[in-house]
């Protein structure tokens, strides 16, 4: 803040949060560019105002409490798989996503489920009126009488809220609509969301208040406002999903109370966001039967396995350089495994264009799926289809080398239950395989050998 009670006016950049005297194209800290926003600081409040007293003391850890060790239920299955078991008191959520993808939906679904428990839930909106979560309630049928609601933007005054109801958890939509009266910067810049940001986290801490944080998205994916957001929260989510899909995807990236990675299916319906329990039965679905370029594969997303199509059209290009194009799959490894194909397995690509999907709007870069786009793009090359019934995963190394992938037995189990028959895995794999279920398993060591197995 400025001394003696001036206004300060500097640029801080929405990526790293680091702070300039004068604007620049690009930040020097974190090298992005045209991230750089002008910020005011004003004066500091007067000692011992604006923020609760409390005393902190050094503890020695064999005395300090610990929490309990059993998760208050979300309500939400998927959710709460997603979560490592469930909320941890006094733990602070950040949940992401594109705009309109469900994120207020999901949340007030979950402050339904908490509330019917009898401890009351606070909701906070700065983006809809009273009337308009009354709508929205209505049509997802939630209506707990101890979910209580706010529609507010000032910090201070959803403090007084929070110290009257006293939830058991607290939702903010959105975090970038906050406004601090310690900072003078309008809503939604660097130094109101790290403030506002703080200020409710202090509170979750101090109280054992479980905090929810919807937050927006830039157009490159990335939670709007200072990277060091990500670090102040405990659990960091992304909610992830199509214009054109049905299906929504919640992922962890970060989770200091469990397991990260993991992620939770959920369907888009007129009465809001269901559980998906059977997932790779729901990416299947759709999948045509003798069809080239189209091969199942398998992808391990946190500790649940999902069952995937993987597809891939090969055709003759028709500019000077041909064109590598994908969604879902990772594109550099989609480059690697096109120039191994062509050098090992002697693949005329250079005058051809591939383009990968994986099918339902599904993303992944688990090196475990370059078998199966490789198997894909030779199925669309030779204008073979893959036998019924066949699965296949595997990493494929720069000389071809086909090479292991963990949990290979849950990847088995997965299959044989969606009806699998022959799957096609490395042949260190079968080592010390320990699978004694019904699909036929057959060893791979190259690529050479993948078109006889597959197609011969």
């Amino acid at each position: 803040m400025a001394p003696g009670g001036k206004i300060r006016t500097f640029f801080a950049c929405s990526a790293c949060g680091s702070t300039f005297a004068k604007w620049s194209g690009q930040c020097t800290e974190c090298g992005q560019w045209n991230t750089l926003q002008e910020e005011r600081s004003g004066p500091r409040p007067a000692k011992g105002r604006g923020k609760p007293h409390r005393e902190n003391t050094a503890t020695a850890l064999i005395n300090v409490p610990a929490l309990s060790e059993e998760n208050c239920s979300t309500g939400v299955r998927e959710l709460d798989d997603v979560l490592g078991g469930g909320l941890v008191s006094g733990g602070v959520i950040m949940l992401a996503g594109d705009p309109g993808v469900g994120k207020s939906t999901l949340l007030l679904q979950v402050a339904d489920a908490l509330a019917l428990r009898g401890r009351p839930v606070l909701y906070v909106s700065g983006e809809e009126s009273l009337p308009q979560i009354k709508r929205r309630a209505a049509r997802l049928r939630v209506a707990a009488p101890q979910l209580i609601v706010l529609a507010e933007t000032d910090w201070p005054e959803i403090e007084q809220a929070l110290r009257q109801v006293q939830p058991q958890a607290v939702i903010i939509d959105s975090i970038q609509t906050l406004r601090h009266p310690e900072w003078p910067s309008p809503p939604g810049t660097v130094g109101q969301i790290r403030e506002s940001a703080q200020a409710v986290i202090n509170y979750c801490k101090l109280t054992g208040t479980v905090g929810f944080l919807i937050g927006h998205v830039t157009k490159d994916g990335a939670i709007a406002g200072p990277k060091v957001l990500e670090h102040m929260v405990d659990t960091v989510l992304y909610f992830e999903g199509q214009q054109h899909q049905t299906h929504r995807i919640v992922r962890s990236v970060k989770n200091r109370f469990g397991p990260t990675n993991e992620i939770g299916v959920f369907q888009m319906t007129e009465r809001g966001l269901e559980e998906v329990s059977d997932p790779s039965g729901l990416f299947l679905s759709e999948r045509p039967e003798n069809a080239s370029g189209s091969v199942v594969g398998c992808a391990i997303e946190g500790r649940r396995p999902f069952l995937l199509e993987v597809q891939a059209l090969v055709t003759p290009t028709h500019y000077g350089s041909p064109q590598r194009v994908c969604t879902g799959v990772d594109p550099r490894r989609l480059v690697l495994n096109i120039a191994i194909l062509e050098k090992i397995c002697g693949l005329g690509l250079g005058a051809r264009d591939v383009f990968a999907n994986i099918a339902g709007g599904f993303r992944s870069s688990e090196p475990a799926l370059d078998l199966a786009v490789c198997a894909a793009i030779i199925s669309g090359y030779e204008e073979s289809p893959v036998p019924a019934g066949t699965i296949v995963f595997g990493e494929v190394g720069l000389a071809g080398e086909i090479r292991a992938v963990p949990r290979i037995e849950t990847r088995l189990k997965e299959a044989e239950k969606m009806g699998f028959g022959h799957a096609l895995l490395p042949a260190g794999n079968l080592k010390k395989l320990e699978y004694h279920g019904k699909i036929r398993t057959t060893g791979i060591s190259s690529l050479t050998g993948l078109n006889k197995i597959l197609f011969q």
